[in-house]
C-alpha cells in the first residue's frame, strides 16, 4: 500500500496540489488566482505555499509587471510525482 504524504495532506496544501497539478505541465498560475479560486488570505496561502516551496514540490517566480509585483506559481515534477503517489495512497485507503 502506498504511504500518505503529511505535507500534502494537510487539506489547505492537498487543495493548492490539486489545483496545480491539474494544469499542464509548466503551466504557471498567479498567486491571486489561486487565493481566490481557494478563498485564502494573503498570509494563509503564502504560509502554505513556503512549506510546498521548501519540499520543492512547488516553484514559486517573482516579478514586476508594469512596476507592480506578480508572483507565479507553478507545481514541480518532484510536486506531481509526490501528489500522483498520495493520490494513488487515497484510492488505495478508499477502495479497501
Amino acid at each position: 500500500m502506498a504511504a500518505l504524504n503529511e505535507l500534502i495532506h494537510q487539506p489547505v496544501r492537498l487543495r493548492i496540489m490539486a489545483m496545480l497539478a491539474a494544469l499542464p505541465e509548466g503551466v504557471q498560475v498567479t498567486f491571486n488566482m489561486l487565493k481566490k479560486q481557494l478563498e485564502l488570505t494573503d498570509g494563509n496561502l503564502g504560509a502554505h505555499l513556503q512549506k510546498l516551496e521548501e519540499a520543492q514540490y512547488v516553484a514559486v517566480t517573482k516579478t514586476f509587471v508594469q512596476k507592480k509585483p506578480h508572483t507565479y506559481v507553478e507545481i514541480t515534477p518532484q510536486g506531481r510525482k509526490a501528489f500522483e503517489e498520495h493520490r494513488t495512497a487515497l484510492r488505495e485507503i478508499l477502495e479497501s
